[in-house]
């Protein structure tokens, strides 16, 4: 009789906690977003789910895998636990950073940066994998990295994969305060030269440091970027807009960054619009104001606006985070 008064009692406790997260979650109290150590997070939208693919904040050592997140209305998320790991890729053996999906056809093609290279003489840089469904399990492309050298200067690392409206898919990356956009090929097996002969052309702006990201609206290019340090309280987001995804960009301002009452060093983002509707969400991290270690970073969601002339309102970042909005 008493192990079955502990029992129902147990059970009377999960249903609380479950019920108070549930109550939390749909007045929107969710940032961060989920649970655990996560940053540098692409949100999109695959089969009307919402997903997000960040990198495990961890040290470079244990970054070895990646986590991918998906949620029918932003609100409730499952965790798929790594849906790529360095048994997969061959010649990545740490600091797995930064993952960009895109689908094209039926297949799904998740880019990331390993090894955290600091020369062309070491292995390494941003590699790409495929499958067939948005929580893999995903396999190596090519069996080696996609791109493995410096570029004007750009350290192989965070990269974007972007679809023009003409059908062309770019790759937008760059650490190291320099920023490249190439033409992806057909088979995402390597790169097609611009007009000009140049295979990657630079686009870095002023400030920019690291993280882009791209989208249209309006027939405008949004470029933004990570400014500052990842690990102080400094790092932020600032954008530009241009007529053409290889620019000129010349910066507009700064919309995302830490609130010294909220969060510090928010930054490294991407944006989801929802289908159908004119709403725009920022998804990125920043760390708790009772955390100091430079991994102890979370995934938050906020809206993000726009002005009666195209322009970003800076954001606020919160800790109530957004509402529930199933996809249609």
């Amino acid at each position: 009789m008493l192990n079955q008064t502990k029992v129902y009692l147990s059970l009377l406790s999960l249903i609380f906690v479950f019920t108070a997260e549930a109550q939390q979650k749909e007045k929107g109290e969710n940032n961060p977003v989920f649970e655990g150590w996560y940053a540098d997070p692409e949100g999109i939208i695959f089969e009307k789910q919402y997903w997000i693919y960040p990198t495990f904040s961890a040290p470079y050592e244990k970054q070895v895998f990646l986590d991918a997140f998906s949620s029918p209305d932003l609100v409730n998320w499952k965790k798929h636990k790594k849906i790529i790991d360095t048994s997969d890729v061959k010649w990545a053996h740490k600091a797995m950073w930064a993952p960009s999906i895109i689908k094209k056809g039926n297949q799904y093609f998740l880019f990331f940066g390993a090894n955290d290279i600091q020369s062309n003489e070491e292995e390494g840089g941003i590699g790409v994998a495929v499958a067939s469904q948005p929580e893999g399990p995903y396999k190596d492309h090519l069996g080696k990295p996609l791109i493995s050298k410096f570029h004007n200067g750009a350290q192989p690392i965070d990269q974007f994969a972007f679809r023009d409206s003409d059908g062309q898919y770019y790759l937008i990356y760059g650490g190291w305060k320099h920023c490249n956009i190439a033409k992806l090929n057909e088979n995402f097996t390597g790169f097609i030269p611009f007009a000009d002969g140049e295979t990657f052309k630079e686009i870095t702006p002023e400030n920019y440091v690291e993280g882009p990201f791209m989208f249209k609206k309006d027939d405008k290019y949004y470029f933004m970027w990570s400014e500052g340090g990842w690990t102080g309280p400094d790092y932020s987001v600032a954008y530009a807009i241009a007529d053409s995804p290889i620019g000129p960009f010349k910066r507009v301002g700064k919309i995302l960054q830490q609130d010294a009452e909220i969060a510090t060093g928010a930054g490294h983002h991407s944006v989801i619009k929802v289908p159908e509707e004119d709403k725009y969400y920022i998804v990125y991290h920043r760390r708790p104001l009772d955390q100091t270690d430079r991994n102890s970073r979370v995934t938050c969601i906020d809206e993000m606006h726009f002005d009666e002339n195209g322009l970003i309102k800076p954001v606020k970042i919160t800790e109530k985070g957004v509402k529930r909005n199933p996809l249609k």
